[in-house]
């Protein structure tokens, strides 16, 4: 890697596949630029771990609550490093946000955690997956609440930290953003829902009027056709608005990428996957590739 610190990676929920995922990097092209966090009894003896041992016993597909502190620690371990300056990036195994909620622990996801444990106001989550990119307006929230989280204020904000982590992050010396309506046709002119005239119609233009190339409200059901027109990201308003796209399109091999924060992080695109835990059968295709796209952020 260009960067001459490594990256870290969380190994995630130990019994979910994060642990033979980050085993299987023993053999691959980074296996030497890496450094692990999770509990070194379930890792490849080869890696460059960091021990957090759990206190209760590890069963494949039987995640246990009282791992969730330990599992957290790790996490904070992994970005205050990277905060410090010891790693060039943070990669994460998948959690399962249920498990850590059942051990009485507040956890809406990663996201959310990052932002708080960074000090950052506002992250936004971006899924890419080949030449596909598609970020949220809102990440882990009930659909009915999505309305009232879309404020003119938060998209600016959000099209903004999307325009400036793109030049900076990924190298777009002019990104171009679509961005999705929040109702079916973009609310219709108003017969099917307000939000899109007196929201986001009015930021887009504002935004555009400052030089940011960004576009819509486009109907998200042709927003990710030819006919939207789309270049370098989708901003969809809501989780399962754009993440099913992506996920069709690259599905095992797509990267989570958190923008709007001090550090570089990406993560695989998929769950913890308790049913085939410990039988062989993880595939390790997104851990890599998130791997290669943070290693590709830091060299910039």
């Amino acid at each position: 890697m260009a960067s001459s610190k490594p990256l870290v990676v969380t190994a995630g929920e130990p019994a979910g596949i994060g642990p033979e995922l980050c085993s299987a990097l023993v053999g691959s092209k980074y296996a030497n630029d890496v450094v692990v966090i999770g509990d070194r009894s379930l890792l490849h003896p080869d890696l460059s771990i960091i021990d957090m041992p759990f206190p209760a016993p590890v069963t494949p597909g039987q995640p246990d609550p009282a791992n969730s502190q330990t599992l957290l620690d790790g996490l904070k371990r992994a970005v205050d490093g990277c905060l410090a300056g010891e790693f060039s990036g943070l990669v994460t195994a998948p959690l399962a946000k249920r498990v850590i909620a059942d051990a009485g622990i507040p956890f809406t996801g990663h996201t959310e955690f990052l932002a708080e444990r960074t000090n950052s106001r506002l992250p936004v989550m971006m899924l890419v997956a080949g030449d596909l990119c598609v970020a949220l307006a809102s990440t882990h929230l009930p659909l009915r609440d999505v309305a009232d989280y879309i404020t003119a204020e938060r998209l600016h904000d959000v099209i903004t930290i999307l325009d400036a982590d793109l030049r900076a992050k990924f190298g777009i010396e002019h990104p171009e953003i679509v961005v999705c309506g929040l109702n079916p046709h973009a609310g219709e002119g108003g017969h099917l829902g307000t939000e899109d005239d007196a929201i986001i119609r009015p930021v887009i233009e504002q935004l555009s009027s400052q030089g940011i190339r960004v576009r819509g409200p486009l109907p998200a059901d042709t927003a990710f056709t030819p006919a939207g027109g789309h270049k370098d990201v989708v901003l969809a308003m809501y989780h399962d608005q754009g993440l099913p796209v992506l996920k069709y399109a690259g599905f095992g091999h797509a990267v989570n990428v958190t923008l709007g924060l001090p550090i570089i992080r990406t993560s695989v695109d998929h769950g913890t996957a308790f049913d085939i835990a410990g039988k062989g059968r993880a595939d390790s295709g997104s851990l890599l590739a998130a791997i290669d796209l943070a290693a590709k952020m830091t060299s910039r």
